[in-house]
């Protein structure tokens, strides 16, 4: 391919390191005091030019994990970052660090592009981002070879697994990174990934002898919730009305259809609320976007096809209105609520229809045997979470290698223990009527015949006579649906792989109908409003209930939107909520004061340092 001859004149020869140290990276440019768990040894490993595979829970600050060792060894960081969109905000909270960074992707046009690849070879960049795709072109790579490279950090790494709810085939191509360019450490990172999904990476990435760490999975400021769907819209705007009015949130829907919808619901009752997914215009898509990350109070209407990469730190509440097919999914969707640490909500709501939507478009897929047995065991996983009746944290921490001791305290079955019956009983009479009525019927019907309805179509088939017929009016309809949807939910029954709703015996019934053993079945809860920040949890208030002079808090923060929008940048990228709420408790009168701040570090200290005194000034009392 060809390079510029400008290009290849240009000398690559530099020592390893910059000559500064980790720590005095991170207090100097980041404004941090101090590394959080396992952050030190991982960026002494890979600043010590040695590979690394990274496991830390969203919010747990992986960035810095190859962001510190980019400013402390020499040349310059190649990031691969899966999502081209968000590199751009990305690129600017770095540059309002003083950090010397840039993105390389197919939005730049022919003059762009060049300025930023002769940035790269004079060494002018201390990091670059650049989209898979882009990375393995040819040309790219003979750039590369012809520049000083620091280090190789492969984001969101789960997208390597095939197993992966997130697969993305380019990121299969990377495993030529070791072979093109020995010598030169590679860092992999993910939130997201079981034993399997790690060895997978491993062997794709060609990590196997990367050391491995490791971070804790858990993130107890987020609260889990999941109830019975009801009347999902209603539910939603109780959640929202009740606990986060006001904040910005993420709900996610399963079809393109109900975003729109659901996005159109919340708008008509006053929230700004904004619809994304694949089927609308990528201009649309991109400002809605632009405005949850740079607006308040915004909340985004999504199908999965939004929030990966998403550093937005103040994300109070993440809603599902559909079962996410596995706990990676539920995991890595949830864990874009509460970056900043305090106090958010995973809300969710679950019925029968979700359960039996999901397993026939498993058993509808293209997928070999394996991969549909895959598939079945992490769907089962997912429906193990929902209705388990002990701490639900435990269950997630252990799907993932991690354990906690005792329960958390701050999820719905530890603040709310649900209560449990011996539903052996019920089970024979609801499986028994599956089967009398030939195995043909969805739960509506079935319900109809245990209850002994005369509707013209139980009377016109003549399952008015059989013997399950009206032997199930002890439960109510809602009651009954709870007793099919745990029966699907644990395998006693499936649904046609077909699509007609049907449900069907499976092997696993047997013993039941046989009397043989006996079920216990969890009683879904009543319907009743409680509010997460009242709620006795162990997570601590949210920043804005901690103020006391809210006129000083609205001062900061119109300060720091003005600045956002003189930079084009979202709020957050100028100082974060915590940075602020620790300048309205220590109110610094000099820029020495104002350094010791968390999170102001030297090159914002320098650009904002004086309009953030005047500001604080401007708070005392006359």
């Amino acid at each position: 391919m060809y390079l510029d001859q400008d290009f290849e004149q240009l000398s690559t020869e530099r020592p390893t390191t910059s000559g500064r140290d980790p720590e005095q990276v991170l207090h100097e440019v980041f404004g941090y005091e101090t590394f959080r768990p396992l952050q030190g040894d991982i960026i002494r490993e890979v600043s010590e030019g040695r590979d690394a595979l990274v496991l830390m829970p969203t919010g747990g600050g992986k960035s810095l994990c190859y962001q510190v060792p980019a400013l402390v060894r020499s040349g310059t960081a190649i990031v691969i970052s899966p999502l081209i969109a968000l590199m751009q905000d990305q690129v600017a909270a770095l540059k309002e660090l003083g950090v010397k960074a840039a993105f390389l992707n197919s939005t730049m046009d022919f003059e762009q592009a060049r300025a930023t690849e002769y940035a790269l070879m004079t060494g002018e960049l201390d990091l670059l981002y650049c989209a898979p795709e882009r990375l393995i072109q040819p040309r790219t790579i003979e750039l590369l070879h012809s520049a000083s490279i620091a280090l190789f950090a492969i984001d969101e790494a789960h997208c390597v697994s095939q197993w992966g709810h997130d697969f993305r085939s380019d990121y299969l191509q990377l495993s030529m990174l070791a072979e093109a360019f020995p010598g030169i450490p590679r860092i992999a990172l993910t939130a997201t990934a079981d034993e399997r999904t790690r060895k997978e990476i491993a062997e794709r990435l060609s990590l196997t002898k990367a050391k491995h760490f490791v971070s804790g999975f858990d993130r107890p400021n987020i609260q889990y919730r999941i109830a019975p769907k009801t009347n999902a819209n209603k539910q939603l705007l109780d959640f929202i009305k009740a606990e986060h009015e006001g904040d910005c949130g993420i709900v996610y829907c399963l079809s393109r259809n109900k975003v729109d919808a659901t996005a159109k619901t919340l708008a008509q009752k006053g929230y700004t609320a904004l619809p994304y997914h694949a089927g609308l215009p990528a201009e649309q898509r991109s400002h809605h976007q632009e405005r949850f990350l740079r607006e308040d109070g915004v909340i985004i209407v999504a199908t999965i096809a939004f929030g990966m990469g998403i550093d937005k730190p103040d994300v109070r509440f993440v809603a599902h209105l559909d079962l996410p097919k596995s706990l990676e999914a539920y995991y890595q969707e949830t864990g874009r609520a509460g970056r900043d640490g305090k106090p958010s909500t995973a809300w969710m709501v679950y019925g029968l229809q979700d359960v039996i939507k999901l397993r026939q478009m498993l058993e509808g897929s293209q997928g070999n045997d394996q991969f549909k047995r895959v598939e079945r065991q992490k769907l089962d996983a997912m429906l193990g979470l929902c209705e388990v009746t002990s701490c639900r944290r435990q269950v997630l921490l252990r799907y993932f290698g991690d354990e906690l001791d005792e329960p958390c305290g701050n999820c719905d079955t530890c603040l709310n223990p649900p209560e449990t019956w011996d539903g052996t009983v019920a089970v024979q009479k609801a499986l028994s009527c599956v089967f009398r009525t030939g195995q043909r019927f969805g739960v509506t019907y079935l319900i109809d015949v245990l209850r002994g309805s005369e509707n013209e179509r139980i009377l016109q088939s003549g399952h008015h006579q059989v013997s399950t017929y009206g032997i199930g009016t002890e439960l109510s309809v809602s009651e009954w649906k709870s007793v099919f949807r745990q029966l699907v939910a644990n395998g006693y029954l499936r649904a046609d792989p077909d699509g007609y709703g049907a449900l069907q015996l499976t092997e696993q019934c047997r013993p039941l109908l046989k009397g043989k053993h006996t079920i216990e079945l969890r009683k879904d809860p009543a319907v009743k409003k409680t509010s997460s920040r009242a709620s006795g949890g162990r997570a601590s208030s949210p920043v804005k209930d901690q103020i006391t002079d809210q006129a000083g808090w609205e001062a900061l923060r119109a300060c720091r939107k003005a600045l956002a929008n003189k930079q084009g940048v979202p709020p957050y990228v100028i100082f974060h909520d915590t940075t602020l709420f620790g300048m309205l408790e220590r109110k610094p009168r000099t820029l020495e004061e104002l350094a010791e701040v968390s999170g102001v570090g030297a090159a914002k200290l320098e650009k904002y340092g004086e309009i953030f005194l005047e500001t604080i000034a401007g708070l005392e009392p006359a």
